[in-house]
């Protein structure tokens, strides 16, 4: 008797592909494709755009063993389960699986699990479903718009402003904000005003202060200090009496559970995490964690989702925890939440796979960045069930010579969903609260002094990352995949820099935007890049055919880029010089912000008489294990980036391992990790610690006996001075040549589509 075949399960990822593995047990084989397998070539555009859109998809270079293995293991198996993510960018790489390995149309079946949980598993491997083709054209749709505005944008860039240049159809838009921004800020003429507040008191020792309202029962905002003295000279020898006293309970209700955006906002705020980290600690938190006792589990449901729908089984599971863990007046029946009109729906929110795994039974299996993150998400699931907060709220008026102080006060009362998870805030309120004392209406209460205060309108924030999203999000510009790579991508370009948590554009960012405000309007009109957004969305639901979608957009993008060459034709245009404050240790003129291969430097404005150069100074998170000092950014004669100590010389620590802002638990010490992409544990690297983590144990690259290394590298100190001697030297003999870059960091940059 034949033996039967084993039935083929593909995923994304190892991580992912070990824990559904797992679950589903030895009559199926799971294996990862590492993502994307056929794209579109790098070199070209492969786009067929005369023979009606027609991608040329071809195999990734580099890929070609895992290929082999894939089809293989598929001509081998039974029934071949395509179970990438749930989402647009899944379902097209599912496609690309099932046309690139060749796989029959009677052996191919599609899952997709919204969490990764053994019954979740279990339950969907027995309903597969035909790939959807329409999530498929969607994908296309998007993936071919931004290879058209990229590969075509790109070139005309590079020949007017730059090499090296990039554009893309959500990139640009979010530059664009950014730059508005900063010109609405440049624009700000601030307006005068002024506060004024009484100190009072009742009795014996009741102080307290009551900020002026306005007068004859209407609000009044003060403009001027001729206003203040006004109001001064009539309460002058006047009684101040309480005119009014109410009190009265207030509730406050949880905020939902995340979405992508809101998750990316909160860990921002909260944790300091960039979006993009956040979004691979929550992929690793999905895909499933070794958690001791419990073997491999995915913790969360699926990240990327813009829907606030939760499952009757979650809903059920929350209301059976929060009595019996926080108390039965914390809970008064499930919750629902509506989502936006504009959200897709296509999967819950984001919540604990099983919220009785709890953040503090999970603490120890998890990196430090992983507990953060699911505690976060876990609280505000839990919090998003619970019942409403209530403060006991005061406000008082005193009212002297018809003019009104007032003064509010609130206390919490019942705790409520705030015993476990408040949402973050942005902006800290101006107005600090101090307890009342009891007041009656009638009573008189002295006046101590009035304290008067000129203040000027403020020019509006500039955007942080988690505001950003969140104007990306309320406009309708991109979709939940779409906000973190975004934001990673005008700042990797350098169009916008982050200055502490605030981006500001660049003097490039700012010229890239006005040539595509004026040659390009549509490419970065916030309207336009939304309704495109929505057509996306159309063709998701199978109302619009994919290539009409391209076709509608290319007529009037070709004929705009035909006019801008034509416009622009020998005209080149500059990009103003970044001045700085740093003082050129050479000629002493005031230095400039350059590009160059390895990233942003400083440059003397002298070239080419001077040529004095020196690193862009880039704060890393923690303090110097050695003397607490801040741990600096730089990079070594030979373009290899390290980290040292502010102090140079004087410390002398100096390390390739990146520091993070993560503590070691048991010492407080700064965290390290290796350098490199994807995911690193954090180690400690303090040997009076029990958590000290030896060299030869953390992974990642071996020194080599002569090679640039923390211990042969010159002192950040040594190499400024060797540099300036350097320098001083060509200077004086005016010798002419290519500019050094210095120590500086970056990648280079290559002509390619972008999000």
């Amino acid at each position: 008797m034949a033996r039967a075949k084993t039935d083929l399960v593909i995923v994304e990822s190892p991580a992912k592909a070990k824990t559904i593995g797992k679950y589903l047990g030895p009559g199926y084989k799971v294996t990862a494709s590492m993502g994307h397998l056929r794209d579109l070539p790098k070199s070209t555009l492969g786009i067929d755009i005369e023979g009606g859109f027609i991608p040329d998809y071809q195999p990734v270079k580099g890929r070609e063993d895992t290929i082999k293995e894939l089809e293989k293991a598929a001509g081998s198996s039974g029934k071949v389960y395509l179970a990438t993510d749930p989402d647009r960018e899944g379902e097209a790489i599912s496609w690309h699986l099932k046309e690139l390995l060749h796989i029959p149309d009677d052996q191919v079946y599609r899952v997709t699990f919204n969490e990764i949980t053994k019954k979740v598993v279990s339950e969907s491997i027995k309903k597969p479903r035909e790939i959807d083709q329409n999530l498929v054209d969607a994908q296309q749709a998007r993936r071919l718009l931004d290879r058209i505005v990229g590969y075509k944008l790109s070139p005309l860039l590079w020949k007017k402003i730059k090499r090296g240049l990039s554009a893309g159809r959500v990139q640009s838009v979010a530059t664009r904000m950014v730059v508005d921004r900063e010109e609405a800020i440049r624009a700000f003429v601030p307006e005068e005003y002024w506060l004024m507040d009484a100190k009072l008191r009742h009795g014996a020792g009741g102080e307290f202060l009551a900020r002026y309202y306005g007068s004859n029962g209407k609000k009044r905002e003060l403009e001027n200090e001729e206003q203040v003295l006004k109001i001064e000279e009539d309460v002058k020898g006047s009684p101040f009496v309480v005119t009014a006293v109410k009190r009265k309970d207030k509730t406050r209700s949880p905020a939902p559970p995340f979405i992508t955006s809101t998750l990316q906002q909160e860990a921002s705020r909260k944790l300091g995490m960039a979006p993009r980290r956040t979004m691979s600690v929550a992929q690793q938190l999905y895909e499933g964690v070794d958690v001791e006792g419990e073997g491999t589990v995915g913790l969360i449901t699926y990240m990327r989702t813009d829907s606030l729908r939760i499952s009757e089984e979650a809903l059920a599971a929350a209301g059976s925890l929060i009595p019996s863990r926080y108390g039965k007046e914390y809970y008064a029946g499930p919750r629902r939440y509506k989502s936006r009109n504009s959200a897709q729906d296509a999967h819950e929110a984001i919540r604990p796979s099983n919220i009785s795994l709890s953040p503090e039974m999970v603490k120890g299996s998890l990196t430090n960045d992983q507990y953060r993150l699911y505690r976060l998400i876990w609280n505000r699931f839990i919090a998003s069930q619970m019942t409403n907060a209530v403060y006991d709220s005061v406000t008082i008026d005193v009212t002297s010579a018809g003019h009104i102080f007032r003064s509010n006060y609130s206390a919490i009362k019942f705790s409520g969903f705030t015993a476990v998870y408040e949402e973050g805030r942005d902006e800290e309120p101006d107005e600090k609260q101090s307890s009342l004392p009891v007041l009656s209406e009638g009573e008189t209460v002295a006046l101590l002094e009035l304290i008067k205060e000129q203040k000027f309108t403020q020019p509006p924030a500039r955007y942080t990352e988690a505001t950003l999203i969140k104007e990306m999000e309320d406009t309708g510009v991109g979709r939940p995949s779409t906000y973190a790579p975004t934001v990673s991508t005008i700042l990797d370009r350098e169009y916008v820099v982050k200055e502490g948590k605030y981006l500001r554009p660049t003097p490039l960012g700012e010229v890239v935007t006005k040539l595509m405000e004026d040659r390009f309007p549509d490419i970065v009109d916030l309207g336009f890049t939304a309704r495109m957004e929505e057509t996306l969305d159309s063709v998701e639901k199978g109302e619009k055919p994919w290539k009409q979608v391209l076709s509608d957009f290319y007529g009037p993008f070709n004929t705009s880029l035909e006019n801008a060459e034509k416009a622009l034709e020998g005209e080149r245009i500059k990009i103003p010089a970044e001045e700085t404050d740093e003082i050129c240790e050479v000629c002493g003129r005031k230095m400039v912000v350059k590009s160059g291969r390895f990233g942003r430097f400083l440059a003397c404005p002298g070239y080419p008489e001077c040529t004095f150069t020196k690193p862009l100074v880039i704060e890393m998170p923690g303090k110097c294990p050695k003397c607490g000092s801040r741990i600096l950014k730089r990079t070594s004669k030979n373009g290899y980036v390290y980290y040292a100590c502010e102090r140079g010389a004087a410390c002398g620590f100096m390390t390739w391992d990146v520091p993070v802002a993560d503590v070691c638990p048991e010492c407080g010490h700064t965290m390290f990790k290796k350098s490199g992409r994807g995911f690193k544990k954090p180690f400690c690297i303090n040997e009076k610690c029990p958590n000290f983590l030896p060299e030869d144990k953390r992974g990642g690259y071996k020194k080599k006996a002569k090679t640039d290394s923390p211990e042969t590298e010159v002192p950040a100190e040594e190499a400024v001075k060797k540099t300036t001697k350097k320098a001083a030297s060509k200077a004086k003999s005016k010798t002419s040549g290519k500019r050094s870059t210095g120590s500086s960091t970056g990648r280079k940059a290559s002509v390619r589509d972008s999000t």
